[in-house]
């Protein structure tokens, strides 16, 4: 029995975004993992709270006026965005997944600055709770690129709740920078109750290294490096890099709240 794994049939995908929480290339690395992999033209996140305040912490992609429309959503439109009432229901939860996007859920002036104004045609959003706050992450496609086909529609589904939860524990860290994604893994059970060595070869394994690389890294012989991850594995009931993401991205979420 492996108490500890979960499935994840995704997580590699995602693993370069997850690493790179806290460091200031993240809203780059984020945009470069959902091009490559759902084809998503822009992100944008917002932070909402129920006081009624809104900010927009994330503008990355291909909408030349991406700033001014944060802006303006969070100035006034987050009040009218269709989608606040499935946002304020799902706190206290787990990852939210917005309906699919219609023009007819908006409003006629909303359609026109949102969507006609800046070209987007199609769109979907993933939201999570953390504390008091939801992160509201938003993925856009505009006119050239046509709207999202369903492969890709699926693979946002998919990927969403690493996403939503990357996107949640990068903003945390950056008003707390002490709570760092290593601090999470040196800190939390079961990781933590891997040797520094462990620790050391699976935090590798997560960056994407090789057996062969790591060893070289640490200065150790390939055995070593092989007999240090077997033993980890072992300690955490697993046997492949999917499991050990999906422990890292388990504690992930469970520690936004």
């Amino acid at each position: 029995m492996r108490p500890h794994a979960a499935s994840t049939p995704v997580a590699g995908d995602v693993t370069a975004a997850v690493l790179a929480i806290g460091r200031p290339d993240f809203p780059d690395i984020l945009i470069d993992t959902l091009r490559r992999h759902a084809g998503v033209g822009h992100c944008m996140v917002f932070a909402l709270n129920r006081a009624g305040a809104a900010h927009c912490l994330l503008d990355a992609g291909n909408i030349p006026i991406g700033g001014d429309l944060g802006a303006a959503y969070a100035g006034q439109f987050h009040e009218s965005d269709p989608n606040r009432d499935a946002l304020f229901a799902g706190e206290g939860g787990g990852p939210i997944m917005l309906p699919a996007f219609a023009p007819r859920m908006y409003g006629t002036r909303y359609r026109k600055i949102f969507f006609h104004d800046s070209g987007i045609v199609d769109k979907c959003a993933t939201a999570i709770w953390a504390g008091d706050t939801c992160f509201y992450v938003n993925f856009y496609r505009i006119a050239a690129q046509g709207r999202f086909a369903a492969p890709q529609r699926e693979r946002l589904q998919a990927i969403a709740p690493a996403i939503g939860a990357s996107v949640a524990r990068h903003f945390q860290e950056k008003a707390a920078p002490e709570q760092s994604l290593a601090a999470l893994f040196a800190t939390r059970a079961p990781l933590a109750g891997l040797t520094p060595r462990e620790q050391e070869v699976c935090r590798r394994i997560l960056a994407g290294f090789g057996s062969e690389a790591i060893s070289q890294a640490l200065g150790i012989s390939l055995h070593s490096t092989l007999t240090y991850r077997k033993r980890a594995y072992q300690r955490l009931g697993i046997s492949s890099q999917s499991e050990l993401f999906a422990i890292v991205l388990q504690l992930l979420t469970r520690s936004l709240n």
